[in-house]
């Protein structure tokens, strides 16, 4: 708590799914803020608490975290409360803060804690009258926070890492066994996770739902993208391969084809909870029945890929950049700013302002997707084996194609040309 003598007071708190550099930034924090005579206390479980009017938290020395930055998870421990929800609970964590001596707070999050953090801070100097200052440190393994072009959002790089390995021996398992994998990993919203591993991993196919440029994703053309593959693959002599897919093409399918997960449980900000979905068995499904409609066997596997990557010891790079942020926001704070979100651009760090990265109608941050026209995109996309506008111009390749199936090549045209682009959208 702040005492007469020492009126300043930070608090750290982490919201949302836990990312690999969690600790690296409490670590960080807690150095830089007690070197500048700050109090540091580490808030429990995000919201949870505060949203009650509770203030549940640990006094926070450089001895308590001298370590922790080479850890994964986090020592605070995390929550999806929303203290948003109603002015009742926006008040509760006004009053919670202000009674512990809470002068300053440092979240830790999303875009989902990023707008929880300005929200409270808001209401404190607009409604209360009380001067909270507020920074943000932006984390997510989605990487689809609205940072500037090029700049990761922290985790992202470890996740990558780590996923690229368990990828890898998938990959080795394919082939061994002759069998075809459809794994499916974190990406919300964007492909940026499941691109970076793709490529890093060197995988067969890898769909993201920017590929769609916000065209409502069918389940039967995600299937068919994927047994062209297969097919492609068959007929070059390969029995086996990994499709990955970002969890994100479920959440944006057209709900026509998904009638039968209208009621799956929403988390706290109403989001479906995709990890209460088991979207790997949906799309290894259609793709079965698909294959079986054209004449081809194969052995499926579905595997999703998510929560191994949450927790991991931070990389380098993470831990590097992560004790950068630390050290920035409280900087950043030291200075008098406050409601701002901070990064690290061309190795300065750089707040920007919470206005400038929300939505004015819904108050919360825009999503960073996948720029699918950018030479990193397009370059990934060449490594792929998919059916493209070639595969249907030389006549003896799609008879060979449609050799690998019970269909002739007219009728393989027919089935999949759309998917280049070549015959008529079925849909």
């Amino acid at each position: 708590m702040s005492t007469p003598d020492n009126p300043k007071t930070i608090g750290i708190l982490v919201g949302g799914g836990p990312a690999p550099g969690i600790n690296s930034v409490i670590h960080a924090v807690t150095i830089t803020a007690i070197t500048n005579g700050y109090n540091v206390h580490g808030i429990m479980e995000g919201f949870k608490y505060l949203a009650q009017g509770r203030f549940q938290a640990i006094p926070l020395s450089i001895r308590d975290i001298s370590r922790i930055h080479l850890r994964g998870g986090t020592i605070l421990k995390t929550s999806r409360v929303n203290p948003t929800a109603s002015e009742e609970t926006l008040r509760n964590s006004v009053n919670a803060l202000k009674a512990a001596g809470i002068t300053h707070l440092v979240s830790i999050g999303g875009d989902d804690t990023a707008f929880s953090a300005h929200s409270v801070a808001r209401y404190a100097r607009d409604k209360m009258g009380v001067d909270l200052r507020s920074v943000h440190v932006p984390k997510t393994i989605d990487n689809d926070l609205p940072l500037p072009e090029g700049i990761p959002t922290f985790g992202f790089e470890t996740a990558r890492e780590v996923g690229t390995r368990i990828v890898e021996n998938i990959m080795e398992d394919a082939l061994s066994t002759s069998r075809w994998y459809i794994i499916v990993t974190m990406g919300r919203k964007a492909g940026h996770l499941a691109l970076g591993i793709g490529k890093s991993a060197g995988v067969t196919l890898t769909l993201i739902p920017e590929e769609w440029r916000g065209v409502p994703i069918r389940l039967q053309e995600v299937a068919d993208i994927i047994c062209g593959s297969i097919i492609k693959r068959m007929t070059n002599g390969q029995d086996y391969g990994v499709t990955l897919v970002a969890e994100g093409l479920i959440e944006l399918m057209d709900r026509g084809d998904l009638e039968a997960l209208e009621s799956i449980e929403r988390d706290e900000h109403g989001h479906p909870r995709m990890a209460e979905i088991d979207s790997g068995a949906i799309i290894k499904d259609q793709v079965r029945k698909t294959l079986a409609s054209v004449g081809v066997r194969t052995t499926l596997v579905a595997k999703e890929v998510g929560y191994e990557l949450r927790c991991a010891d931070p990389c380098a790079f993470d831990i590097d950049y992560t004790r950068s942020l630390g050290e920035a926001a409280v900087s950043f704070l030291e200075e008098g700013g406050t409601n701002a979100m901070i990064t690290i651009q061309q190795n300065q760090a750089v707040p920007i302002a919470y206005d400038q990265i929300m939505d004015p109608e819904t108050g919360h941050t825009g999503v960073r997707m996948v720029n699918i026209n950018s030479f990193t995109y397009q370059s990934a996309r060449k490594f792929m084996v998919r059916l493209e506008e070639r595969d249907f111009q030389d006549p003896q390749w799609v008879k060979k194609l449609a050799s690998a199936t019970k269909l002739t090549a007219e009728q393989f045209v027919q089935h999949f040309g759309y998917l280049a682009g070549v015959a008529p959208r079925p849909f």
